[in-house]
């Protein structure tokens, strides 16, 4: 993917994974496409871990993968930051 598909994908995942976790209002666009970004990331690290596809397109189980990653790194910093 280019940069312009992972700004995209980045920016609606990490808003997905904000309002999933109710930090949506506390978060603004940059912060969602870095989270997201990221998220894929570490939910393609998750899921390599049990041997399965991590982010591979623009498609729907990428989504559910970065979600995934987005969703631990907001927990985390919400169980960090208490």
């Amino acid at each position: 993917m280019n940069i312009v598909v992972w700004i995209i994908f980045g920016g609606i995942v990490g808003w997905v994974a904000s309002i999933i976790m109710h930090t949506n209002k506390q978060m603004g666009i940059i912060a969602n496409v870095l989270l997201g970004v990221i998220g894929a990331f570490t939910g393609g690290f998750i899921m390599q871990q049990f041997d399965k596809n991590g982010v591979t397109g623009f498609d729907v189980p990428s989504f559910f993968v970065a979600l995934l990653g987005a969703v631990v790194w907001i927990g985390t910093f919400k169980i960090v930051l208490k």
